[in-house]
């Protein structure tokens, strides 16, 4: 059996599709270049735990939208020459053998094989660019190689409810996966997939099916041999399942606080419980930070404000404002008089000028921020946004469909204000 010190690890980041659930956000960027947390961008999740975990070779494989995040990981990520530490970002390109778009997770992994072969990797992990969670890849990897397991899954309990959204996997009292489900019916009768006894551990007891999350470990000739040998497309539906006929996969049970936050609800929930004081995910933990880009912006000035269960990113002005279990961007400008309750906003790229400013006030164009005496509600605001004076959001009841209404964007009762909008003085939303 190999030893873990022996190996040579290539991480996999998958970017994912046009994001389409996340809508607005990914309308001029890609899920995992969304903002989040005040200061963070997705993609700093998954990269940071590879990071952590000692892995410091990690390509991110994506083709929507990618320019932004192209930015955010030049600006980040760069290790210094004696570490062999990259982060790679491999778009969809057109070669001599291939000429389309990714057509599914399987295929943008098999499309990049010759990059990733040049690191001679003895195993590779992939991971899912829009997930939150603290992993430590490297117990992750420990089992993999002393279950001398060909791939290994991770996999998280859920209720019946949720089974039916994931790929559920049955598996035996040592873990080894026997047959894998992708999204069963609701109604469907799955008592037989039910997590063994023996293996639950200290898992919540209404949690008794095992769903992937879509992270896995290969052995490098394992992975090559199945996506070389045909022309399946995606990982869960079809290579996992060709897989259980022939290889040996083990299950990583991974009992820690997971989320997909692939959808405004989702994202929306997991951004505001930041705000909790015991927050199911803790960016403040000195042992496993989460990296991102270094902006050298000055601290937050709050003048006369009050802040609740609020995060408040560096370089924000707040003006005798309330504002309660909200989450602050980078250079996020609030006046006087304004309440936020439940509002996300993502801040500001850059500081308007002191002559933008005169500008923009000479002609009645609201600045960028939040204006004076504002009341918001459950409500996303992205970047480089200006919201005018006296403006009242998703605060007076007014319901509207999900979808598109143009200046924002509403999901799940949720309003979202698109990136770059200017909302004039008084609007009510």
């Amino acid at each position: 059996m190999a030893e873990i010190d022996d190996i040579s690890v290539a991480a996999i980041i998958l970017g994912g599709g046009k994001g389409t659930r996340l809508y607005p956000l990914t309308k001029e960027r890609s899920k995992p270049a969304v903002p989040f947390g005040g200061r963070y961008r997705i993609v700093d999740i998954p990269i940071s735990n590879c990071i952590n975990s000692g892995y410091k070779k990690i390509y991110l494989v994506t083709q929507f939208n990618s320019a932004s995040l192209h930015l955010h990981i030049s600006n980040s990520y760069n290790f210094d020459r004696f570490s062999g530490g990259f982060v790679e970002i491999l778009a969809a390109e057109q070669t001599l053998e291939h000429s389309g778009w990714y057509e599914g997770t399987a295929d943008a992994v098999r499309k990049n094989f010759i990059h990733f072969k040049s690191q001679k990797p003895t195993h590779y992990i992939i991971l899912s660019g829009d997930q939150l969670y603290r992993m430590d890849l490297r117990k992750f990897m420990e089992q993999h190689l002393q279950s001398k397991a060909d791939i290994t899954i991770a996999a998280t309990a859920v209720n019946r409810k949720d089974a039916s959204g994931f790929g559920i996997m049955k598996i035996d009292a040592k873990r080894r996966i026997s047959e894998f489900l992708e999204k069963p019916a609701k109604d469907m009768n799955i008592d037989d997939w039910k997590i063994p006894v023996n293996t639950r551990g200290d898992l919540p007891p209404e949690k008794e099916y095992l769903a992937s999350m879509g992270i896995y470990i290969f052995n490098a000739p394992v992975m090559e041999e199945l996506l070389n040998n045909n022309t399946y497309t995606d990982f869960g539906k079809e290579i996992i399942p060709l897989a259980i006929k022939s290889k040996q996969i083990n299950s990583y049970i991974f009992n820690g606080y997971w989320e997909d936050i692939g959808t405004i609800e989702s994202f929306y929930n997991a951004t505001l419980a930041l705000t909790d004081i015991n927050p199911p995910f803790n960016f403040y933990d000195e042992k496993g930070p989460i990296y991102t880009r270094m902006r050298n912006l000055p601290p937050s000035k709050l003048n006369e404000a009050e802040l609740k269960n609020t995060m408040a990113a560096e370089g924000c002005v707040i003006t005798r404002a309330k504002i309660n279990h909200s989450v602050i961007g980078i250079r996020s400008v609030i006046e006087s008089g304004s309440e936020l309750e439940g509002v996300i906003t993502m801040g500001s790229d850059f500081y308007e000028s002191y002559f933008e400013k005169q500008e923009k006030i000479k002609k009645g164009i609201p600045l960028m921020g939040i204006g004076k005496n504002c009341k918001i509600a459950k409500t996303i605001i992205d970047k480089n946004s200006a919201i005018g004076n006296n403006c009242r959001i998703n605060v007076d009841g007014n319901k509207y469909e999900d979808g598109d209404h143009g200046l924002f964007f509403v999901s799940d009762g949720i309003v979202v204000i698109r990136k770059g909008v200017i909302i004039p003085d008084g609007t009510v939303i």
